[in-house]
């Protein structure tokens, strides 16, 4: 049975205002993708620490550990954001690259087939990847700031957005 809701632009709301779950029992299943975008400001004493494109902390390899933390995330999503549908996730990639300010930008793409779309699940494997990197570097710096955390794209079911355009 789905839930009518109240106002256009909040799928989350029924006719009475309450919270509720989407109802995707008549949506198609489509191949989804989504792709989102953090930076993780890395103050001097962070910045003095990498060694090539990675930051090896007591706690161990920096980026590799929050490659791995984003992919659990991701997956995790709907134990997290209380209205996500759990989802097979097929395919999450985490990449994490220094920009010319030596700042980390983290990049999470991930991929379904379902009747829901994964922009959610980039959005939390990007974030708790940044989350990740100031954990493990907090101990050379407070100084570290996450921003710009973003959708960058997301294509399939009803239509495909790109930031920007």
């Amino acid at each position: 049975m789905s839930a009518k809701h109240s106002k256009p632009g909040l799928s989350h709301v029924d006719e009475q205002n309450q919270p509720t779950m989407v109802d995707v029992a008549d949506k198609a299943v489509t191949q989804r993708t989504a792709h989102a975008r953090a930076r993780v400001k890395l103050p001097a004493p962070v910045r003095s620490a990498i060694d090539g494109n990675e930051i090896r902390a007591p706690k161990g390899p920096v980026f590799q550990t929050a490659i791995i933390a984003g992919t659990q995330a991701a997956k995790r999503t709907h134990e997290l954001v209380p209205f996500c549908h759990p989802l097979g996730i097929e395919g999450c990639n985490i990449q994490i690259a220094l920009n010319a300010a030596g700042d980390a930008v983290i990049d999470c793409r991930v991929k379904v087939t379902h009747k829901t779309g994964v922009e959610m699940e980039a959005l939390t494997g990007a974030t708790v990847a940044a989350l990740t990197v100031y954990d493990m570097c907090k101990a050379l710096s407070h100084d570290i700031v996450i921003t710009d955390v973003a959708l960058v794209e997301k294509t399939g079911g009803k239509s495909d957005y790109r930031a920007g355009t």
